[in-house]
Formats: C-alpha cells, sequence, structure tokens
C-alpha cells in the first residue's frame, strides 16, 4: 500500500525557518529591529493572521523580544541559542482525544495572549491551537472569562518571593514592584487582565498581596492603611505598564517606531515649542517622554518617600 504524500509545512512555518535561520547566523544581530507584522504579511505574500504567527512562534522560540521605542528586535539570548525546529503540536491518543490538562490550556491561551494580545483569546481559538474540539476545554475551563482569571493566576506563578526577602520595608516593596513589572513587561496582556473593583480571587495573585502586607509589619500602621499601600503600589505598576502596552501594540500593528512617530510630528512639535508659550517643555530632553522604564523607577522611588514620610509620621504619633 502506498504512503500518503507528506504534507508541506503550513507557510507561517517556512517564513519563520528562513528568519530563525537568519537570526542564528547572525545575519540578523541582536538588537536589530525586525520587520512589522504588516512588512511580514507584504514580503512574503501572506495574510496579517499568519504573519502574527510567525511573530509569535519567534518570540516563543525566545529569538525576539518586543522594545518599547524600537517595535520588535533580535533577542539578546537569540545568539546563544542552537537552532531549533518548529514546535511540536499534541499528538492524539487512540482514539483521536487529544490528552490535555490544566497547564497546557493555560500556557497556550498565555502564549496566544503574549503574540497577539487577550482579544485574541477565546475558546474556539485555544482549541485550534491545541488540536482538540472546544467542547474538550470545558473540562478545564467554564468560559473566557474563568480562562483569563486562571492565566492571570498561572502567568503570577512564574515569580517566587522570597522568605523573608531583604532587610527593610522599603526593600521589600522595591523587589516586589520590580518583579510585577518584569511580569507586565513579558505579559502586555496582564494589565488589561486586573481589576481592582472587581479583583480576581486568585492564589498566586494573592500571595503577592499578602507577601506586601507583610512586608509592612512592625511598622504599627492600621490594616486599612497597609492593604491601601498594597493596592497603590501594584496600581502604579499596572499604569505604566499599560502605557508600555500600548505602545508595543502600536508599534507592531503600524510598523511605526516610537521614535519614528516622533520623527514624523517634527514639524508641528517645532512650531509648537519654537513659538515661545511653553519654555519649560521645549527645555525637557527628547528620550524622557520615551523613557518607560525610567518613569516606571522615578514614579517608584517617589511614592516610596511619599510612604516614609507617612511611616514618620504615623510614628511620632504612636510616641
Amino acid at each position: 500500500m502506498a504512503s500518503s504524500p507528506q504534507r508541506p509545512d503550513p507557510p507561517y512555518r517556512r517564513i519563520v525557518a528562513e528568519i530563525r535561520a537568519r537570526i542564528l547566523t547572525g545575519d540578523l544581530r541582536s538588537g536589530e529591529r525586525m520587520p512589522s507584522i504588516r512588512q511580514i504579511a507584504q514580503r512574503w505574500g501572506v495574510a496579517v493572521a499568519t504573519a502574527t504567527k510567525v511573530m509569535a512562534t519567534l518570540r516563543d522560540e525566545g529569538l525576539v523580544e518586543a522594545k518599547v521605542g524600537s517595535g520588535t528586535v533580535v533577542s539578546a539570548r537569540a545568539s546563544r541559542q542552537q537552532p531549533t525546529g518548529p514546535s511540536t503540536p499534541l499528538k492524539p491518543r487512540q482514539g483521536g482525544i487529544t490528552r490535555l490538562n490544566r497547564k497546557q490550556v493555560l500556557r497556550t491561551a498565555i502564549a496566544i495572549a503574549d503574540a497577539e494580545g487577550l482579544d485574541a483569546v477565546s475558546m474556539r481559538r485555544l482549541a485550534a491551537e491545541l488540536g482538540v474540539g472546544p467542547m474538550s476545554l470545558y473540562r478545564h475551563v467554564a468560559n473566557k472569562d474563568e480562562l483569563v482569571t486562571q492565566m492571570v493566576d498561572e502567568t503570577f506563578s512564574e515569580t517566587d518571593l522570597p522568605i523573608p526577602g531583604p532587610e527593610g520595608w522599603r526593600a521589600k516593596l522595591e523587589l516586589i514592584s520590580r518583579r510585577q513589572w518584569e511580569l507586565c513587561r513579558r505579559h502586555l496582556w496582564l494589565p488589561r487582565a486586573i481589576s481592582f473593583t472587581r479583583p480576581s480571587l486568585v492564589p498566586n495573585m494573592m500571595e503577592h498581596t499578602e507577601w506586601t502586607l507583610r512586608a509592612l509589619d512592625g511598622l504599627g500602621l492600621p490594616m486599612g492603611i497597609r492593604i491601601q499601600e498594597a493596592l497603590t503600589l501594584h496600581t502604579l505598576v499596572l499604569t505604566v505598564a499599560l502605557s508600555m502596552a500600548n505602545e508595543v501594540e502600536a508599534e507592531q500593528e503600524t510598523g511605526v517606531t516610537l521614535d519614528r512617530w516622533w520623527v514624523a510630528q517634527r514639524k508641528r512639535t517645532d512650531e509648537l515649542l519654537d513659538s515661545g508659550r511653553f519654555p519649560l517643555l521645549a527645555a525637557i530632553p527628547e528620550e524622557t517622554a520615551s523613557d518607560l522604564n525610567g518613569l516606571f523607577e522615578y514614579g517608584l522611588a517617589r511614592h516610596l518617600d511619599g510612604f516614609a514620610a507617612l511611616v514618620e509620621d504615623q510614628g511620632r504619633t504612636r510616641s
């Protein structure tokens, strides 16, 4: 009996293989800007959805990363990698039923959200990525709302919080804030998935809140102030992270980096700043507005300065 002909690789895999080879051979170097999703679609003559999958696969392999002000660039880790093939799809067991577990479902959903945003995550899309029928997913999650909640929980499990942590309340709050900042940089959809008015009751995120409250032990602060501080600190991280997510999304969709956007606005900017109406704004260095990491660090430092004053004031009141 003749064997059936081998099916050709999907277009996205062929494009990934070509770009991967250029990265691993050094033709595309660390930090070098990648083409945008639209540029990939135009250059290889494929749909935007296919180009999006190309970028998602390269990101999953650690070959590229999003960088504010530069778009998607070749990752610094890429030069240390060995060539790898495309990810192996799940193999169905006998009877055509794919073995799934909750972690597979969540990590696949997170990969979709990392690559294409939270709106791209649906039960139907997730089932297609996993190679199963949509009904198979309902053994693990009841609906999309529960799926997103569990994605948040799974994401927060990526960060280990030391016990007891560094010495002093300020060092502890800096540590947890920076770890949450790194989570948001790694998962740009995360700020949109978290609500403070209807908080997700998920253990891994609750551990972050509990750890923050414990960091304030021994300061003599009422629990009301301690929980307000925990939530305010978390809000600071998410607010700046949301701006970063919006910028990366704009760069990926339009192919226009923040630097190029500012160049396009140069004439109007110069007209306004050279008019003499805004002398203080005219004195601001150009790179300040786009330095979101610097904005986060500045906001964190100034917030903790203010909280230190509150702690000192509470101590004087008790005395």
